[in-house]
């Protein structure tokens, strides 16, 4: 029976026999599917990467406004095309630490206020041009004027000087951060020729794979980039399919239209998972699902109208209805366990009666407008029915308007000042907090502006005494808890999925569908 087994599991592997035939040959000999899923996992995990042949994602969260500038990334599809075609000076690694990429080696000084990077050498971008340490200076620019528009400027503004020797480039910070390794993982900061600076959206990088066809919102193709340094990239084509309903995305994963996608919905995740063909991956992490209000407008400029909105949230409903076990319980920041130096603060309940109380001290009447999409986050209109639902329980009046998929994050998200949004957190709360509290961020989509706030972050970046550190953000967050534009009801897991006609998932830290490189490291099995 074992030779037996042996031979059937060498075939799958070889992508021979399908996942289907598989399971029944080792249900016939008595294998429970559990154990043989795991058997056939293993098996073509051992066989190795696969050179060759098409991978198609579909992926949730892209729109027809969606540009190709990395500094504009801010969603999940901009991640991963951007993640194709460039790469940034470290990244983060599966295990949460970091790896070198276009930085070969990197040092800092002993206040960690001085850091120098070695730019790799031989390394050539899309278009013949090799890389230089200027390119990385340009690029680090770009991403730092006062005209910049770019999610990182949060990241960039604490440092004081730039420059170049030889094939060094060299940062100087206003105070000390041993995180600034960790916050140049950044996905804006990819770099360009020239800093992107002639043409910030041709999708030129040092990146596995060179795009071939671009339709926002639709389809992008790629090409495997044979003149990568490092030879990633197992698929000769990449097709990234953007399909923001989460019925569409899950038929298609389902009749093996693509071979996978984020985002599988935490309703369905179950049924999906036990289709024949199909792998469900879940792992918990930072990222949440908020409803984010600025707080320089009316209302939420008003304290007290915000904590009514607080206390008016019921998230162990939100949790058990939206997410289905798929993730925890969130207490109105954006920190939670997955970070280091986190300290926990005392929950916030649900409590009708104090959301009555603050809305009457207020002095606010008029109902408040929530929009929401699907692209938000999934069950995003769901959620805000039942928001609206816990609200009314208090007196506190919430109307609700579903936008349209499509330009939401252009036309919404940080432009209207109530909506529903998503985080997929960073590796560390610098950067978190960095990238969306601190006042002078591009990316403040709460418009939260307080100077003790911004005082400690900085403070924070330089402080060595690791308890200390912790204190420190500790009272971030209970600023942010308390002050802040944030609700945050919930922690989701990120939730993907795979079918058996590719393989080589693997547990990664950072975000969904293996920190988005996925379609570059996993491989055609047949």
């Amino acid at each position: 029976m074992t030779d037996q087994m042996d031979y059937f599991k060498k075939r799958a592997a070889l992508g021979l026999i399908g996942r289907r035939e598989f399971m029944g040959r080792m249900s016939a000999v008595g294998v429970t599917a559990i154990a043989a899923q795991g058997m056939l996992a293993s098996a073509v995990h051992a066989a190795g990467p696969q050179k060759g042949g098409t991978i198609k994602v579909g992926i949730s969260g892209g729109g027809s406004s969606d540009s190709l500038d990395p500094a504009l990334s801010a969603n999940q599809t901009q991640g991963m095309v951007s993640r194709m075609w460039g790469e940034p000076l470290l990244e983060l690694a599966d295990d949460g630490g970091l790896e070198n990429r276009l930085a070969e080696e990197y040092s800092a000084s002993a206040d960690a206020k001085t850091w120098t990077f070695k730019i790799r050498s031989g390394v050539q971008f899309s278009n013949g041009k090799t890389l230089t340490a200027d390119d990385v200076m340009a690029t680090m620019a770009r991403h730092s004027g006062d005209e910049t528009e770019s999610g990182a400027l949060g990241i960039m503004r604490g440092i004081s000087n730039m420059r170049v020797d030889g094939d060094m480039f060299i940062i100087e910070l206003e105070t000390g951060n041993a995180d600034l390794p960790y916050l140049l993982t950044d996905y804006h900061l990819l770099i360009q020729p020239n800093g992107g600076s002639d043409d910030p959206t041709a999708a030129v990088g040092t990146g596995p794979y060179v795009l071939k066809s671009s339709e926002p919102g639709v389809r992008f193709v790629f090409e495997r980039n044979d003149n990568h340094w490092a030879g990633e990239g197992n698929a000769s084509t990449i097709e990234l399919l953007v399909i923001n309903d989460d019925t569409a995305r899950m038929a298609a994963l389902q009749s093996g239209q693509i071979h996978m996608a984020n985002r599988v919905p935490p309703r369905t995740a179950g049924l999906v998972g036990r289709g024949p063909n199909v792998t469900v991956h879940s792992k918990s992490g930072p990222g949440h699902y908020v409803f984010i209000a600025h707080t320089n407008t009316s209302p939420f400029d008003n304290r007290d109208a915000m904590l009514a909105l607080k206390y008016g949230m019921n998230r162990q409903e939100m949790v058990d209805k939206i997410l289905f076990g798929y993730g925890s319980v969130g207490n109105d920041t954006p920190i939670n366990a997955s970070y280091p130096l986190f300290t926990e603060l005392e929950q916030r309940e649900y409590d009708p009666d104090k959301a009555a109380f603050h809305w009457k001290k207020s002095g606010q009447t008029d109902p408040i407008l929530l929009r929401t999409s699907d692209n938000s986050f999934p069950g995003a209109p769901d959620a805000a029915a039942l928001f609206q639902q816990s609200l009314s329980a208090a007196g506190v009046p919430l109307e609700v308007k579903r936008e349209p998929n499509d330009g939401y994050w252009s036309e919404v998200w940080n432009n209207k000042p109530f909506c529903t949004s998503y985080w997929s957190g960073r590796p560390v709360q610098d950067q978190m907090y960095s990238t969306a509290y601190l006042s002078t961020a591009d990316w403040n989509d709460t418009r939260f502006n307080n100077e003790q706030f911004d005082q400690l972050l900085v403070a924070a970046r330089g402080e060595t005494n690791v308890a200390t550190r912790t204190q420190m953000y500790a009272d971030m967050g209970t600023i942010v808890h308390n002050e802040g534009g944030l609700i945050c009801p919930m922690f989701n897991d990120f939730v993907d999925a795979t079918t058996d006609k590719v393989a080589g998932w693997g547990d990664t830290k950072g975000f969904s569908m293996m920190n988005l490189y996925a379609p570059v490291k996993m491989w055609v099995t047949a």
